[in-house]
This record gives structure tokens, C-alpha cells and sequence, in this order.
């Protein structure tokens, strides 16, 4: 079995599930073929096998023109009429205005590139990954290939939630071999967009992690005087960071001394610290930029305790790495997470938007070693039991088998 994998960028830095997955699926004997709408630079393959994985993936953008001129002449030669056909399904599927259809004739472009180097390396099954550009892509693409090929959609969320019109979430569903959410909430948003009887096409398969990579640590965390307060994530408004700082002052305040290691870098990277100016404590958190999985364990057996304030999330691969690592959780309720993250028994979870309920739920592990340590333990069993990345890549590939039986 051999299938593509199309994302618009892979890899990166903040979807390395999507690379575990992919790896994972290889050692259990599917043939995985990557493509990437656009290349990542090299500056940001922060980890040996992010730079593995660079080196075996077909990248459209930057375009070579006379890579992207054959690829047209190629598919106009094999089919005029689907050639003309599929550039008007890419413009008629374009969002209103001109910026809408010089989109939709961007998406013609690249679709007939990754056509070409698809039929090059015997993939006829697209798996795009997030219902964003890539599955514009895979779209035009399968529409243009003809019946013997076909695409699925990976929706994780949050993102692909917020605007399902503009993303034309119902047609790529509608037009998809089928779907995989991360999540029972994924899958039930989802529904919502889907024919009733097309809801067993509709699968949930949980990111995971390969285990032998997060073998919990001996550490002894309680014996540093200061709280040693991790978040690892995108430095964007969703994820909450504000609120992490917003407590870590009141700690402060209450005569608890914490400390914050933001780790991870986006827009929000200067507005988050000058609130941490404003609040008195820049000297109490380090913001480290972008990591990768190389130096990220380090971090992670630094800390004492792991907290994503999110207030929009699909099901945060970080809570998995934390919980694997015998780290006592405070997150949000909220979406998916509630599916890892139980309260009282792997985690603790709290009102999103409530610095006040984040503040509290700090404290109380800073003040009990031991509900840390069986936080810690009980979620490293939920990670075993539930996000083994070869358990899920066993049953991706057995739904792309089913999928795919008898296709040409």
C-alpha cells in the first residue's frame, strides 16, 4: 500500500505528531510518500529527523518554473477536457472577489505539480493533513487524476472549526474517501457537516507518541525551592499564555515562588513580554523560542508542573508529552481535552478564560507533592493505554486498507 501524505508545510516544528504518524505508519509497512506545499526553511528543521524528512518530501513552493510549466504541459497532453474541467471546478470553487479566484487558480497550479509528482512516485491516495490549502490541493487533484484516485482529510482543529464556509469543510468532506478526526468532539463536529450515512467514514484516530521516547524520568522535582511552571506552544492568542503569566504574578503575591518557561515562538512573542514587565515578573519567566523534540526533553525534566491555559484547542499533543513524562497537568475544559485530561485523575482541569481557576489549581499542586506524583503516574497510564503512536498508525493503516481495497 502506498499513499501520500500533503500538508502546506511539512515538516514543522509545531505539528511533529504529524511526522511521528507518518514514521510510525512506515514501520508497519505502508509506503508513505511526503509533499509539501511549501518548502520549510532550513532554519526551522530544528531536530535531525525533521531534516530527515525534509530531505525525502516534494516541495512546490518555491516554484521551479520549468518544473511547474512541464507539470501543466503533462496534464494538459494526458486530458484536455480534464485539464479544462478541473481549472473550472478551481475556479468556481474560489471564494467570491479577485483575491478569492487568484487563490483558486493558485491551488490549479500546485494541484497539477503535486499531480505529477505523485504519479511519479505511484501514489494515487492523497491524505491531506488539516482541512486548509493542502486539501484545496488534494482535491483538484483527485478531481483531475480521474476514478482510480482518491484523498482523505486529517481535521485536528480548532482552525478548521472557526470557519467551515470559507474552508469548504462540507464539499471536501462530500468529497473525500473519508475523514479522520483526533478526537470524539472532531469527529462529532464533523458529523454536523456530513450525511447521515456517511457518518462511518468518519473515523477517530488519536495522535500519539512513541513511547520509547518519553520513558518517564527519575527525577526528583520537589527538592528546588522554586516551582518550575512549563507551557510548550505557539505564542498565539488562543493558547492562553496571558493567563499563565496572569497567575504566576498571584503566585508570586500569595508567597509562592514560581517560575514560567514559555517554550515556542509566534506573534504574540513581544505582547507576552511586556505583560510579563508589567506584571514584575520578567526576571521569573524565560521564553526560550522555538525547540526542537532534540532539546525539548531537557525542559520537560526541568519542570514540576505543566499548564496550557488554551482557550481554543483540538487535543494538544503537549499534554501527551507531559503526561507521558509523569508531569501533573493544569489545563482548560475544553473540546477534545477533556478525552485525555481527566480531572482529579489525570490532570486537573479548569474554566477557560479564569486566570483566577488557573491560579488555584497551581497552587494546590505546588502544595501536594503527592496528588503531583499521582496526577503524574495515572497520566502516563492514560497515555499507554490511548495515544500509542503504533497503535493508532495500526489502525490508520487499516482504514486506508479498507478504503483503498479494489480502488485502480
Amino acid at each position: 500500500m502506498r499513499i501520500g501524505y500533503l500538508a502546506s508545510r511539512y515538516p514543522a516544528v509545531s505539528h511533529t505528531f504529524v511526522l511521528r504518524e507518518i514514521r510510525a505508519l512506515r514501520r508497519a509497512g505502508v509506503e508513505v510518500e511526503t509533499f509539501s506545499i511549501h518548502r520549510t526553511p532550513a532554519g526551522e528543521l530544528l531536530a535531525d529527523v525533521d531534516r530527515q524528512e525534509a530531505s525525502r518530501t516534494y516541495n512546490v513552493l518555491p516554484a521551479r518554473i520549468t518544473d511547474l510549466v512541464s507539470s501543466h504541459l503533462m496534464a494538459f497532453a494526458r486530458s484536455p477536457r480534464g485539464y479544462a474541467a478541473t481549472l473550472a471546478l478551481a475556479v468556481r470553487r474560489a471564494t467570491p472577489g479577485l483575491r478569492g479566484r487568484l487563490w483558486g487558480l493558485f491551488y490549479f497550479g500546485e494541484a497539477m505539480a503535486v499531480w505529477r509528482a505523485a504519479r511519479r512516485r505511484g501514489v494515487r491516495h492523497l491524505h491531506a493533513i488539516f482541512a486548509d490549502g493542502a486539501s484545496d490541493v488534494a482535491l483538484l487533484v483527485t478531481y483531475y487524476g480521474g476514478p482510480s484516485w482518491s484523498f482523505s482529510i486529517a481535521v485536528h482543529g480548532p482552525i478548521e472549526f472557526y470557519d467551515v464556509t470559507a474552508n469548504h469543510l462540507a464539499e471536501k468532506l462530500a468529497a473525500a474517501r473519508f475523514a479522520v478526526a483526533i478526537s470524539d468532539f472532531g469527529r462529532s463536529q464533523l458529523m454536523t457537516l456530513t450525511a447521515r450515512e456517511r457518518w462511518r467514514d468518519l473515523h477517530v484516530v488519536r495522535c500519539g507518541l512513541d513511547l520509547a521516547e518519553f520513558a518517564a524520568g527519575s527525577r526528583e522535582r520537589s527538592a528546588r525551592a522554586d516551582t518550575e511552571i512549563i507551557c510548550v506552544g505557539r505564542l498565539i492568542a488562543f493558547k492562553g499564555q496571558s493567563l499563565l503569566l496572569e497567575a504566576c504574578a498571584e503566585l508570586v503575591r500569595r508567597g509562592l515562588p514560581a517560575r514560567v518557561t514559555l517554550v515556542g515562538a509566534g506573534e504574540m512573542g513581544g505582547d507576552l513580554e511586556r505583560l510579563s514587565g508589567r506584571l514584575g515578573i520578567s526576571d521569573r519567566v524565560r521564553f526560550t523560542g522555538a525547540v526542537g523534540q532534540d532539546d525539548l526533553r531537557a525542559l520537560y525534566d526541568a519542570s514540576d508542573i505543566f499548564c496550557l491555559p488554551s482557550l481554543s484547542e483540538g487535543l494538544p499533543v503537549v499534554l501527551m508529552e507531559a503526561l507521558a513524562l509523569e508531569l501533573p497537568v493544569v489545563t482548560t475544559r475544553i473540546m477534545g481535552i477533556g478525552e485525555l485530561v481527566e480531572d482529579q485523575r489525570t490532570g486537573l482541569l479548569v474554566a477557560p478564560g479564569r486566570a483566577d481557576q488557573v491560579t488555584d489549581a497551581l497552587q494546590r499542586l505546588i502544595g501536594d507533592p503527592e496528588l503531583r506524583a499521582r496526577l503524574g503516574a495515572a497520566g502516563r497510564e492514560k497515555v499507554i493505554a490511548q495515544y500509542d503512536v503504533t497503535r493508532s498508525a495500526a489502525r490508520l493503516a487499516a482504514i486506508f486498507a479498507a478504503a483503498l481495497e479494489g480502488s485502480g
